[in-house]
C-alpha cells in the first residue's frame, strides 16, 4: 500500500469483515448537458459502499494505481467505513469509465479498464462474499475470482451480480459459461432484463430465474419501470418499482443488491432454501426502496440505513 494512503491499519483476524466485495472500482467520467465530471464508480466498489452505508461491516478487494483517481475512490470508500484491502493498490494507473447520460437519465458507457490481482492476497475471515460485473469476466483477472470463490466457498455464502458489459464480456458462449459455473456455486444472484437477454435470449427472464435458482439460490431479476421479480425455493414474487423522479439510473442495481445482500445477512441466513414468499418480498420491497431513492438524486449514491427506513 503507498505510504501516503489514507486507509485504516488492516488486522486480518478482525471481527468486522463481515462481507468482502471483490471486483472492479474505477473513476466514472460522467457527460452530461454539457458538462463533464468524475466520480468514483465501478458496481463492485457501489456494492461495497452500499454495505457499509447500510451498517454491515464491509472489506473490499478491487485494482487501482497510486494516483488521484485512485485516491479519490479509497477516500470515498473508506470515508463510510469500507476497509480496503492492501492488494488493491496494484495498478500503474486507475481505470476509468466514460458515462454518457441521456434525456431520460439513462447511461452509455466506454470503458479504459485493466482487471488484475495478486496472486497473494491476505483475505480477512468472511461470512460472505459478493463478487460480479466486469471483473467476473474480464482477463485476467476474472480466473482469480473464481480462484477466491473456491477458496471461500467452504466458509462464506455468496453473492454474484453479473452486470453484463458484451463489449467487455470477450466470447459470448465463453462468457455464458463463465457465469453459469459462478451462478451454481452462489446463493444469491441478481440480473437485470438486459443481463438475462444476453444470457438467454430465447428465454424469458423469469423462466431463465427459475433455471437458475434450481441450484437453492435466491435469484432477483430487475427489470427497471417494470420492477423485480425474486425467485427461491420454487417460489416467486412480483416486487413493484417504487414511484419517484428519476435523475439518473447511474447504481440503482448495484444500491438494489448492497440492499438485497444487507436484508439476507440481517435475517441471519446461510442459504435462500426455505424462504417463504412474504420473506422474498419484504427482501425485494427493501431493494427497491434503496434503488429508488438512488435513482432520486445524480450519481450512484445509495441509501444509509436511515434513509432506507424512512
Amino acid at each position: 500500500m503507498p505510504p501516503s494512503s489514507p486507509e485504516q491499519a488492516f488486522d486480518p483476524t478482525a471481527d468486522a469483515h463481515r462481507v468482502l466485495v471483490a471486483g472492479e472500482a474505477l473513476i466514472d467520467v460522467i457527460h452530461r448537458d454539457g458538462t463533464t465530471r468524475e466520480h468514483p464508480g465501478g458496481s463492485p466498489a457501489n456494492v461495497a459502499l452500499g454495505l457499509a452505508r447500510l451498517g454491515v461491516a464491509t472489506s473490499f478487494l478491487t485494482a487501482v494505481g497510486d494516483d488521484a483517481r485512485g485516491h479519490a475512490i479509497s477516500e470515498r470508500l473508506t470515508g463510510a467505513g469500507v476497509t480496503l484491502l492492501p492488494e488493491s493498490w496494484s495498478l500503474p494507473t486507475t481505470s476509468s469509465a466514460e458515462a454518457r447520460i441521456t434525456a431520460d437519465g439513462s447511461a452509455a458507457y466506454e470503458f479504459d479498464i485493466t482487471w488484475q490481482l495478486p496472486r497473494r492476497i491476505a483475505v480477512p475471515p468472511v461470512r460472505h462474499l459478493h463478487i460480479g460485473s466486469i471483473s467476473a469476466f474480464l482477463a485476467p483477472g476474472a480466473d482469480r475470482i473464481e480462484q477466491l470463490v473456491e477458496e471461500l466457498r467452504p466458509e462464506a455464502s455468496i453473492s454474484f451480480d453479473p452486470n453484463i458489459r458484451p463489449a467487455l464480456v470477450g466470447d459470448r458462449a465463453d462468457a455464458v459459461a463463465r457465469f453459469e459455473r459462478l451462478a451454481r456455486r452462489a446463493d444469491i444472484v441478481k440480473l437485470s432484463d438486459e443481463d438475462a437477454l444476453f444470457l438467454y435470449p430465447d428465454v424469458r427472464a423469469d423462466e431463465a430465474a427459475r433455471a437458475i435458482s434450481s441450484t437453492g439460490a435466491l435469484v432477483a431479476v430487475t427489470r427497471g419501470s417494470a420492477g423485480s421479480i425474486l425467485t427461491a425455493g420454487g417460489s416467486t414474487v412480483e416486487i413493484a418499482p417504487v414511484t419517484v423522479q428519476v435523475v439518473d439510473t447511474v447504481g440503482a442495481g448495484d444500491s438494489y443488491m448492497a440492499a438485497l445482500l444487507a436484508w439476507f445477512l440481517e435475517a441471519g441466513l446461510d442459504t435462500a432454501r426455505g424462504l417463504s414468499p412474504a420473506e422474498l418480498a419484504s427482501a425485494g420491497q427493501s431493494a427497491a426502496r434503496a434503488a429508488g431513492i438512488t435513482v432520486s438524486r445524480a450519481g450512484a449514491e445509495p441509501p444509509t440505513s436511515a434513509e432506507l427506513a424512512g
